[in-house]
C-alpha cells in the first residue's frame, strides 16, 4: 500500500483478505505515539486523509514518518477543545499507518493513514512533545463467516449502502464498485461506517461495538434511517422542481396568449379596463367620487397584470362601480294600498301599522324626509322580522335582513381596510349591492344579541353611527374608504329585550312594543294566516283538509303557552303532516280534524292551564310577571313550620326577589297588630317562601305585593279569592310602586282566567295606551298601600 501511494497512484485498491488477516497477526507496539482527532473517528482498514496543524500533532507527524509510520489515533470527546488533555480523548481508538504527507501553503500538513487495528487506552506515559501511552489489545468478537443469519444482514448492509449511492447526487457510481468488490465482512461494515452520514460521537459509539453482528445491525439501522431521509429529500427537491416547471409552462402559455390576443385585438386587462370605465360612466355618484374612482383606475393601468396587487386594486373598483350610488327605488305613496298590504299579512300590530302609514303620509308631503329607524321590541314569534319585509312590500322597496345574533366583530360592519389580503367590504354596503338600491327597508334582527366591546373591537358602537340620522348620510367603510350616504335607508331594528342594548345605541331608534297575542287574536292568525300557510307548504289544497273551531281552540288552550304563534303554528304543521300519507297512497281519511286527532299525533296534552290555578289553602298567592317571551302566571307559596323566626327561599330567586321577601316579612311583622296578630307568634314559626318552576332563574321587584300577600295569609289564616292576582314593588313603608310590562301581564292573566288583577296606582297612566279588548272582563284595582292589597286579595275576616 505504501508503495503505491509513494508512485502516486490514480486509485488506491480496497483491503483484500489477506490484508485484512495480515493486519489483524500484527502485534501492538508496547509504547504509542497517539494523535487526537477533532471532527473524525478511524475504523480499521479505511484509509483516511486528515489536515494536521497543531505544533503537538506536526512534531507527532514527523518523527512518526521517520521511524515506522505507525501511531495511535483517538477522537476528542469534545471538538472545540484546542490543546487536549488525556481525559479529553476516548479511551478506544485505531492503530493507524501513516501512508503518504503533503505540505499545503498555509502551513497545515495533510496526512493520509489507514486504520489497522482498534486498541484500548491504559496509561498515557508522556504528554510533551505530544502523547504517547501504553495501549492493549481490543478484542474482537466475529461470528462464524457460514452462518446464513450473518449473510443476510452483511447482505442487506451492502444492499442498503448500494441504494443510498444511487440516490445520493454528490456520491460518484464508482462507489457502488467499491461496495460490490469488498469481500471482507468486517472491513465491509468498517468502510460504511466510516462514511456514514451521523456525527463523531455515533461513529465513536460503533467503534466500541466488539461484537461484528451488533456493529452491523447498528449500521444496518442508520442506513435505514439515511435511505429513509434521502428519499424524503429526493420527494421535496422533486416536487419543487415540478412547480417550478409548472410555473415556467404558465408563463410561456400566457405570453403566448398576450401574443394571439393582441393580434385579436387587445389583452384582458384592457377589456377588463375598459368595461370598469363603461360602468363608471352610467353611475350617478358625485365629483368626489368620480375624481376617488379616476386616481385608482389610473394606479391600476400602471400595474402589471401578473402582480399580486392587481387582483386586489381590481376588486376594488369593480365593487365600486357595482354599487347603487344614489340609485333609488321609488316608493309607493298609496296609502290605501300600504293600508291593505300590513293589513293582509299581519293581524293586529295596530300601532306599528300606524306608524309606517304616518311615516308614508309626511313623505308624500316632503319627500327628502329622512327614513324613520323603528325598533320593534316584543317575545318571540310575535311577528317583528316578518313585519318589515310587509313594509317593503307596502311600500315599494327592495327588502334586506341582516342578523346580528353573536355578532362580535366590528369588521362586519365596517369591513376590513383594503390592503389586508382577504379583505372585505361590511355587511351594510355588501347588502346594498345586493339588491341594487341605496333606500331599502333594512331589518337590522336581533339587535338586542350583539356583543358589546371586545378583542375585535365594539360591533354596537359602530351601529351608532349607522342608526344615527345626522351622521348615517356619511358613513364609512374601511374597506370602500369612501363616504356613503345610508339616510334613506329605512332601518327596522328588532329585539327581545331592551335592557341588553347600549342606551346610547337605544337612544336612536323609535321604541315601539309588540306585546303578545290575545286569545282571540291567535284564533284569528290561525284561521287567516298559519293554516292557509302551512296547507299550501305541505302541498295540500284549502280542501283537502279543515280546522274546526273548537279544535283550534284545544290547540291553542292545552297545547301553546307562549305570547306568540310559533309553537301553534308548529302543531298545525304536525297535524297536516299526519294527513300527508293518507291523501298521497289515495286512502280515505276524515279531512275534518277532531279533539281525538290532537291526542293521537301531539300527545295527550300538558294536562294542565293557568286557569287551573286555584288557592285552595292559605300561603297561596298567584303573581303576575314579564319575561322576554311574554308575561307569566307565577305562584308564590309560604309554609309555616315551629320554629325560632328564621326565613327561608327557595326556587332559584335573585337576589332582588329576596330583598323584596325581606321587606315584605319585616313589614308584616311590624304591622302585625293591624292585622290582629300577635307580635310574639312571629318568633314560633319559621318561615319557608317557595317560588314554583326552581329550575328557571327568576328576578326583579314585580314579585313584591304578590310574597307580602302570601305571608298575611298563611299568618291570618285567609285563603286568597279565586281568579286573583297582582303585581307590584314594595317599600319598608308600605307604598306600592308600579312596575313595567303591564300588557305582557295583562295578557297571561287572560290567558289564566283571571277576573281581578290588583297593581300600582300609578300604573293607570298605562292603561290609556292598552286597547279596550285586552281588558275587557278583567277588574282592576288600583291600590297605593300594601294594606290596601290585603283588604281585595283574601277572603273577609270571619
Amino acid at each position: 500500500m505504501t508503495d503505491i501511494i509513494e508512485s502516486e497512484a490514480e486509485f488506491i485498491p480496497l483491503l483484500s483478505s489477506e490484508d485484512e488477516q495480515i493486519m489483524n497477526a500484527e502485534l501492538l507496539p508496547d509504547d504509542l505515539a497517539i494523535l487526537p482527532l477533532r471532527n473524525a473517528v478511524l475504523f480499521p482498514g479505511v484509509v483516511f486523509p486528515i489536515t494536521v496543524g497543531r505544533d503537538k500533532s506536526i512534531k507527532l507527524i514527523k518523527d512518526a514518518y521517520k521511524k515506522e509510520r505507525v501511531i495511535g489515533v483517538v477522537a476528542q470527546v469534545e471538538a472545540n477543545i484546542e490543546d487536549p488533555t488525556p481525559n479529553d480523548l476516548h479511551r478506544i481508538g485505531t492503530v493507524a499507518q501513516i501512508l503518504k504527507t503533503v505540505q499545503m501553503p498555509d502551513g497545515n500538513t495533510t496526512v493520509i493513514i489507514q486504520g489497522k487495528k482498534r486498541f484500548r487506552l491504559l496509561e498515557f506515559t508522556c504528554e510533551e512533545p505530544y502523547f504517547k501511552a501504553k495501549v492493549g489489545a481490543f478484542e474482537n468478537n466475529e461470528p462464524n463467516p457460514t452462518d446464513a443469519g450473518f449473510q443476510a444482514l452483511i447482505q442487506s448492509v451492502k444492499d442498503l449502502a448500494v441504494q443510498i449511492i444511487e440516490k445520493s447526487p454528490n456520491i460518484p457510481s464508482e462507489a457502488t464498485i467499491a461496495i460490490n468488490n469488498i469481500e471482507s465482512p468486517a472491513f465491509l461494515v468498517n468502510f460504511v461506517s466510516s462514511n456514514l452520514n451521523v456525527g463523531t460521537l455515533e461513529k465513536q459509539q460503533l467503534l466500541e461495538i466488539a461484537d461484528l453482528r451488533e456493529r452491523a445491525s447498528k449500521v444496518l439501522g442508520l442506513l435505514t434511517k439515511e435511505l429513509q431521509m434521502l428519499d424524503l429529500k429526493n420527494q421535496i427537491q422533486s416536487k419543487v422542481k415540478i412547480d417550478l416547471d409548472k410555473q415556467q409552462r404558465d408563463y410561456f402559455l400566457n405570453q403566448q396568449l398576450k401574443t394571439i390576443q393582441e393580434e385579436l385585438g387587445g389583452t384582458p386587462n384592457e377589456t377588463e379596463i375598459k368595461e370598469l370605465k363603461e360602468k363608471a360612466s352610467a353611475k350617478k355618484w358625485g365629483k368626489e367620487v368620480a375624481a376617488i374612482f379616476e386616481k385608482e383606475l389610473a394606479k391600476l393601468q400602471r400595474m402589471h397584470p401578473q402582480a399580486a396587487e392587481y387582483g386586489i386594486q381590481f376588486n376594488y373598483l369593480e365593487f365600486m362601480v357595482e354599487l347603487p350610488w344614489n340609485e333609488y327605488t321609488p316608493d309607493k305613496n298609496n296609502l290605501n294600498y300600504a293600508q291593505s298590504v300590513l293589513d293582509q299579512d299581519h293581524y293586529g300590530l295596530e300601532k306599528v301599522k300606524e306608524r309606517i302609514i304616518e311615516h308614508l303620509a309626511v313623505y308624500q308631503l316632503r319627500q327628502d324626509m329622512k327614513s324613520p329607524i323603528l325598533c320593534l321590541v316584543g317575545p318571540p314569534g310575535v311577528g317583528k322580522t316578518s313585519l318589515g319585509k310587509s313594509i317593503a312590500r307596502a311600500i315599494g322597496r327592495k327588502y334586506v335582513r341582516m342578523s346580528l345574533g353573536g355578532l362580535r366583530d366590528e369588521a362586519e360592519l365596517r369591513g376590513h381596510r383594503k390592503t389586508y389580503i382577504g379583505a372585505m367590504p361590511g355587511r351594510v354596503i355588501q347588502s346594498l349591492k345586493k339588491v341594487q338600491a341605496s333606500n331599502p327597508v333594512f331589518v337590522l334582527d336581533e339587535i338586542d344579541k350583539v356583543t358589546g366591546s371586545n378583542i375585535n373591537g365594539d360591533p354596537q358602537a359602530a351601529l351608532l353611527e349607522i342608526l344615527d340620522p345626522e351622521q348615517n348620510n356619511k358613513f364609512h367603510d374601511n374597506y370602500l374608504d369612501i363616504d356613503y350616504d345610508l339616510s334613506k335607508i329605512m332601518f327596522i331594528a328588532t329585539a327581545n329585550n331592551l335592557g341588553t342594548i347600549h342606551p346610547a345605541l337605544r337612544d336612536r331608534m323609535e321604541v315601539i312594543d309588540l306585546s303578545g297575542y290575545l286569545f282571540e287574536e291567535k284564533l284569528q292568525i290561525a284561521k287567516k294566516y298559519l293554516i292557509p300557510k302551512q296547507l299550501a307548504e305541505h302541498g295540500f289544497k284549502s280542501n283537502d283538509l279543515s280546522f274546526p273551531k273548537a279544535v283550534l281552540v284545544r290547540i291553542i288552550e292545552d297545547y301553546t303557552r307562549e305570547a306568540g304563534v310559533r309553537t301553534l303554528e308548529r302543531n298545525i304543521a304536525k297535524l297536516i303532516r299526519s294527513k300527508a300519507k293518507s291523501l298521497v297512497m289515495h286512502e280515505p281519511y276524515e279531512k275534518k280534524l277532531t279533539i281525538s286527532d290532537l291526542e293521537k299525533v301531539l300527545g295527550v296534552g300538558w294536562g294542565w292551564r293557568e286557569s287551573e290555578i286555584v288557592h285552595e289553602v292559605p300561603g297561596v298567592v298567584t303573581g303576575l310577571a314579564w319575561t322576554p317571551e311574554g308575561g307569566v302566571m307565577l305562584q308564590v307559596e309560604v309554609s309555616l313550620s315551629k320554629g325560632k323566626g328564621e326565613l327561608k327561599l327557595t326556587g332559584n330567586l335573585g337576589d332582588v326577589m329576596k330583598e323584596s321577601a325581606s321587606i315584605a316579612f319585616d313589614y308584616l311583622k311590624a304591622h302585625a297588630m293591624d292585622l290582629d296578630l300577635d307580635p310574639d307568634e312571629f318568633e314560633k314559626w319559621n318561615v319557608h317562601i317557595h317560588v314554583p318552576e326552581g329550575a328557571t332563574p327568576k328576578d326583579g321587584p314585580s314579585a313584591g305585593i304578590t310574597m307580602f300577600t302570601a305571608l298575611a295569609s298563611a299568618f291570618t289564616k285567609r285563603k286568597a279569592l279565586p281568579a286573583v292576582a297582582m303585581t307590584g314593588e314594595i317599600t319598608l313603608r308600605g307604598k306600592v310602586l308600579p312596575v313595567g310590562g303591564i300588557k305582557e301581564k295583562i295578557l297571561a292573566a287572560k290567558r289564566g282566567k283571571v277576573t281581578k288583577i290588583i297593581l300600582s296606582n300609578e300604573n293607570r297612566k298605562e292603561f290609556r295606551e292598552i286597547p279596550e279588548e285586552y281588558i275587557k272582563g278583567v277588574e282592576f284595582v288600583f291600590v297605593s298601600t300594601m294594606l290596601e292589597v290585603l283588604q281585595h286579595a283574601l277572603e273577609p275576616v270571619k
